[in-house]
Formats: structure tokens, C-alpha cells, sequence
């Protein structure tokens, strides 16, 4: 037997492969950048106070 047996849960390797070459980082998704979503979720909100500030005010 030249070749060692592969377990039946993993895929062997291939020639050349830069697959073990490095760890791929999990995908965050919208989690990714949580401070942008919090901006935009807090200029939102300073935009309707604004809005009923200004109203209140007369203008």
C-alpha cells in the first residue's frame, strides 16, 4: 500500500492544492461590521427627534 487510506469523513488533498495552506475565517455576514448598523440605527433615530424637536419649536 504506497498511498495511506483516507477516513471516509474527509476529501484527500490534491496535488498542488493550496488548500491546507491556510485557515478560511468564518463569514461574520451582517455581523461583520456591527458599528456601522449601530450608526445608522442612531442617526435614524437623532433624525425623527429632529424632526419632532423642530416640530415642537414652531418652525
Amino acid at each position: 500500500m504506497s498511498t495511506p487510506k483516507v477516513p471516509p469523513e474527509e476529501t484527500p488533498e490534491a496535488e498542488a492544492s493550496t488548500a491546507a495552506a491556510h485557515q478560511e475565517r468564518p463569514d461574520g455576514g451582517v455581523w461583520e461590521h456591527p458599528w456601522a448598523f449601530l450608526s445608522l440605527i442612531a442617526v435614524g433615530a437623532l433624525m425623527v427627534a429632529a424632526f419632532f424637536v423642530v416640530r415642537i419649536a414652531g418652525w
